[in-house]
């Protein structure tokens, strides 16, 4: 597969994640950092992605929605292996300056200080 065959589906994977939103931040699950990889193996996207903690309460629904985003996306024959992941840790720094600004965090402010 070329770069452009393997860079289009994974381009149009990422902007159907980003139409899925966390419902307790209120912005979409790429700008939050929660999507950590999205790679091409054949006919399978393999996409990763984590929560902001071990036990939040809408991890199944997130889940549930990234899936049916990707699986939407997909052309024929391609299907969608969603795992999540655990390691390395989701922190604030995950965030896209967009995000931190959503929170009103500039980048100095999520390093813990």
């Amino acid at each position: 597969m070329s770069d452009n065959q393997e860079t289009a589906p994974a381009d149009a994977v990422r902007n159907a994640l980003r139409d899925v939103i966390d419902p307790e931040a209120g912005i979409n699950i790429v700008e939050l950092g929660l999507v950590y990889r999205i790679a091409l193996a054949g006919s399978v996207v393999n996409v990763d992605l984590t929560m902001t903690s071990p036990t939040c309460p809408m991890g199944d629904m997130i889940l549930d929605d990234a899936r049916q985003a990707v699986e939407a996306c997909l052309p024929e024959g391609m299907s969608l292996d969603l795992q999540l992941v655990w390691e390395p840790p989701w922190g604030p720094e995950r965030m896209s300056e967009k995000a931190r600004g959503h929170f009103g965090w500039d980048g100095a402010e999520t390093d813990g200080e």
